[in-house]
């Protein structure tokens, strides 16, 4: 039996973090003979739900293309409130200050990770220091918010719809709206991926998760350099775009990216 190797579409519920779901992936292909490695492409914190892309077999490798891409979520705000962790599990305080206007710059800014994240510092995630009560911020980091709706506001709530990128932080936009904090957050989509299409029983071949990316198929001689670790000649239009699936014949073969005049692979797939 083939190892098995794709994209699990997973619809995480609230309370469970995203090594839970993983290990729970990862107990499903415990019986094959051979080893399954099992990952995923962006943490959701645990009190948030919603997509989360499962990596099964060769699609760990495909890791890095797949966190890179951006992000929506769908929040609610509570409003005269602050936590010191941004969401409704931090020590929440009553201040009563509730903010007006409810507006988040669009754009590329610097954002800090927050203290209560799982960024490495010296070797230490940040959470594990403020929960030794030694809390600190991450080093400020670009980030862009693409898109902010305010959908709806009632009382000392609102809900919210934010499109970013990677890595962007969304209860720390919601802090940032005044005296606030995000009591729920769901990811409704990275890049192609949606939410109404999540089902954790059907695995997406990695050549289909990866159809975002631009393709250059290869001739036979080509492929069988690809295949054995060597560069090609760049070739326009593609080159210089960025990273590009390499097939042949229909088949998945690599991600290579332009380098000093050569297309060289990033990874490689086929075995």
């Amino acid at each position: 039996m083939p190892v098995p190797a794709g994209v699990l579409l997973h619809d995480k519920p609230a309370g469970v973090t995203s090594h839970d779901v993983v290990a729970r992936a990862r107990r499903r292909y415990r019986d094959l003979p051979e080893r399954v490695r099992v990952g995923h492409a962006g943490t959701l914190d645990p009190f948030a739900t919603g997509l989360l892309l499962v990596l099964v077999g060769r699609a760990t490798r495909a890791q890095r293309f797949l966190m890179a891409l951006p992000k929506t979520y769908r929040a609610v705000a509570r409003l005269g409130f602050t936590s010191d962790t941004g969401d409704r599990d931090g020590t929440l305080v009553e201040t009563g200050r509730v903010p007006e206007r409810l507006e988040l710059p669009t754009g590329r800014l610097l954002q800090r990770p927050p203290a209560y994240s799982a960024v490495r510092v010296g070797g230490e995630r940040l959470y594990e220091k403020a929960r030794r009560g030694e809390p600190e911020e991450g080093a400020a980091r670009a980030v862009e918010v693409r898109r902010f709706e305010l959908l709806w506001r009632a009382g000392d709530r609102a809900g919210l719809e934010v499109e970013c990128s990677a890595g962007t932080y969304v209860r720390q936009l919601v802090s940032a709206l005044g005296d606030a904090y995000c009591e729920e957050l769901e990811r409704t989509r990275i890049g192609p991926f949606r939410l109404e299409d999540a089902d954790p029983d059907q695995l997406v071949p990695l050549s289909d998760a990866l159809a975002f990316l631009p393709e250059l198929a290869l001739a036979e001689a080509d492929a069988a350099a690809v295949v054995h670790g060597r560069p090609l000649a760049a070739r326009a239009p593609q080159a210089g775009t960025g990273p590009m699936r390499l097939t042949h014949a229909g088949r998945l073969l690599a991600v290579a990216e332009e380098r000093e005049g050569s297309l060289r692979s990033l990874v490689v797939f086929a075995e």
